[in-house]
């Protein structure tokens, strides 16, 4: 056998092993669903787990489906993925890790034709033109979006539903542009991302705690509820990361509070 086969045999071998050895972190998303992520890589989850893989030494891979009922059950859970982003930190569906934000409900509009807002119990939301999500298949309303009826601010409400040829976060920012509405009530990450994406840029702050409404929420990784190795694992890395994940946060313009 000549030096030459030997050595191209070794190599085969070699990189055989390798790809079998090679370790994958394989990430459950929505390929349409910006700034959260996309196919395309362009949203900050996509951001956020491409420094998790890096940090865990893993190769970053994908299993796309639309973010709607049923879909840990699925995906992480038919084992189609091994980690889902985004999710609550007290999900009963799936292991989370620590939180790596605070989102927060927030009041977006035009800070020329609106002064600061930032309590449900404002006496100008009875007047002015509210928009608000309406949630999942059944349309139900968001935490803020049902303290305001419960404070009888109703006929000047427009729901919008989340689903739609366009994002939520887009459809209720241009509706503020256009004149269509004076206030939305968006998730916060929705809200500043698509506030600033163009002209006027909105003004967006955070619905205040003391209304006594649940508007704030920790955001964390979920994994299987038997794999505790994983979820210890990616914990650990959102904790050295934290300066780079705040980082990215930033440059999305998540709206969120401390810790």
């Amino acid at each position: 056998m000549s030096s030459a086969f030997h050595n191209a045999v070794l190599l085969a071998a070699l990189g055989f092993a390798a790809a079998i050895g090679a370790r994958e972190l394989r990430v459950c998303a929505d390929p349409d669903n910006l700034p959260f992520s996309s196919e395309d890589g362009s949203g900050f989850e996509n951001r956020i787990a491409d420094l998790v893989a890096s940090h865990l030494h893993a190769d970053l891979r994908y299993f796309w489906l639309p973010d709607r009922r049923g879909f840990l059950r699925k995906t992480l859970n038919a084992h189609a993925c091994d980690l889902v982003m985004g999710l609550p930190a007290e999900s009963e569906r799936a292991l989370t890790t620590r939180a790596y934000y605070r989102g927060t409900y927030v009041f977006v509009y035009r800070g020329e034709r609106i002064e600061r807002l930032e309590s449900l119990d404002d006496p100008r939301l009875r007047t002015l033109r509210i928009g608000v999500a309406l949630v999942g298949n059944d349309l139900a309303a968001t935490p803020p979006a049902l303290a305001l009826a419960q404070r009888g601010i109703v006929a000047n409400v427009t729901g919008f539903a989340m689903f739609g040829e366009q994002s939520i976060g887009q459809r209720m920012t241009d509706a503020l542009r256009e004149g269509a509405i004076d206030v939305a009530v968006l998730w916060g990450p929705q809200a500043g991302y698509y506030a600033r994406r163009g002209t006027p840029e909105l003004t967006v702050t955070p619905i205040a705690a003391r209304d006594g409404v649940p508007a704030t929420f920790d955001i964390a990784m979920g994994v299987r509820r038997d794999d505790a190795a994983l979820r210890d694992e990616v914990t650990a890395a959102l904790s050295a990361l934290k300066p780079q994940i705040d980082a990215v946060l930033d440059a999305y313009a998540v709206a969120r509070i401390g810790p």
